[in-house]
């Protein structure tokens, strides 16, 4: 069989998809599908759990496998559009899953979480699975333990039906890549509920389950209908004292701010209120991350930072108050990295307030990407046309030059520089750091 793009004829046929080099731009586009379409697949996975299902997701998702699994196809324009599919995919799962969210755990509501204040026989739970953590609070309600949060499961504590149980505590440590570090200190018993787990190390790996998706060699998988093993470790496991170092805030939600667009609206046009920076994305301990930090210190008191996703662990220790002369706070949170859609849905709800395009707003995006879902939300952010998005802190590896200079042209999309300079671009002026 010949190949259909090089000069070779290899036995048994072509055995690369026709990505053997000679077409690097398929191979990016590739990649590009594939990472968000593993993105959009957790979401899908998490709503599925909770009865949730969207047959246009998993016809989008499906299309997607068929191009990046099959040797049929090596024209770059079909795989851009089928990337932007991925990207509407991104959408509609993450709304699917707000739905899912909303209705079985309630509306979220602000809440200041206490951080690194653990007593008793304490839980630790990471990932991003929330109604998996609502089974182990109704199981161990009456039990001798404490329950805790951990990275992208911070969230939980603005959520009704999660937060009355009295024995969910706080949250204790920060973005996902610190856990090596911190499950080693942390007596109790650990839990992680998806992706975004790391290989335990001996110290705690007797102590450490997964339920779900997730799953690790040597640690042991616990169903949801019985987390006994997990509770009955943690009431072995020696008393807590541990004190805390203040508190942070999650909690927000698109549908209450709504009923708040009157002021925001009125705030923005007396001048009190400059611009909104949507600052979210994964983290991980790579360099250059601190831009995050360096960028939410400098953004004046006069503007908003919106968030989503582990990168908030970056700037969310900052006490950022309200928007001068208003009751308008300056930081928040929206929760997981799929509540990028509450972003979406106030972008779009301001825009028609303020008779204008998204991509018209006083808003600037600043993602930060690690993994699969952080390009689902990109992709996402793509197919619904907006534009001038700053990514870093480094462009992915896998778009070729080509790609990128695609994607710059259609989506004006930045790589991010030095924090002042990329905001003196974004709000147009010099600014002084007022935090």
């Amino acid at each position: 069989m010949h190949c259909n793009q090089c000069e070779q004829t290899p036995v048994g046929g072509c055995t690369t998809r026709g990505v053997c080099g000679k077409e690097p731009d398929i191979q990016g586009l590739q990649e590009l599908i594939t990472y968000g379409m593993k993105g959009v697949a957790a979401y899908a996975s998490h709503a599925r759990d909770m009865g949730y299902q969207d047959p246009e997701v998993d016809q989008l998702l499906h299309e997607g496998l068929y191009t990046s699994l099959t040797n049929v196809n090596f024209d770059p324009d079909s795989h851009f559009d089928v990337a932007m599919d991925v990207g509407e995919a991104a959408v509609g799962a993450m709304e699917l899953l707000d739905e899912a969210h909303t209705t079985e755990l309630g509306i979220p509501e602000p809440a200041e979480v206490p951080q690194n204040d653990v007593e008793g026989h304490p839980i630790l739970v990471t990932g991003h699975d929330l109604y998996a953590l609502k089974q182990l609070l109704e199981q161990s309600k009456d039990e001798d333990v404490t329950v805790y949060t951990h990275s992208e499961m911070l969230p939980a504590h603005g959520y009704p039906e999660l937060a009355k149980y009295d024995h969910l505590k706080g949250n204790v440590g920060q973005a996902w890549h610190d856990q090596r570090t911190l499950f080693e200190e942390f007596p109790g018993a650990i839990l992680g509920t998806s992706n975004c787990v790391q290989p335990p190390k001996a110290e705690y790996v007797d102590r450490f389950y997964t339920s779900g998706i997730a799953g690790l060699p040597g640690v042991e998988e616990v169903d949801t209908d019985d987390f006994g093993p997990v509770i009955e470790t943690a009431k072995e496991s020696p008393e807590v004292d541990w004190e805390g170092d203040g508190t942070i805030s999650t909690g927000f939600h698109h549908e209450p701010l709504l009923g708040q667009l009157d002021a925001i609206v009125d705030a923005i046009e007396a001048g009190k209120l400059r611009h909104f920076f949507v600052i979210a994305g994964c983290d991980a301990p790579t360099p250059g991350r601190e831009y995050y930090r360096e960028l939410a210190k400098a953004i004046p008191d006069d503007c908003v930072i919106m968030t989503t996703s582990c990168g908030k662990f970056r700037f969310n220790d900052i006490d950022y108050g309200t928007v001068p002369g208003t009751d308008i706070p300056r930081y928040i949170d929206f929760g997981q990295c799929n509540n990028s859609i509450s972003t979406v849905s106030m972008a779009t709800a301001l825009a028609e307030e303020l008779d204008c395009g998204v991509n018209d707003l006083p808003l600037s995006i600043v993602l930060s990407w690690f993994e699969q879902k952080a390009i689902a939300i990109l992709l996402g952010l793509f197919s619904l046309g907006v534009e001038d998005i700053y990514l870093g802190p480094t462009l992915p590896e896998f778009l070729t030059p080509n790609l990128v200079e695609q994607i710059q042209a259609e989506f004006g999309l930045q790589p991010t520089g030095e924090p002042e300079e990329d905001l003196d671009e974004m709000l147009g002026e010099r600014v002084v750091s007022t935090v």
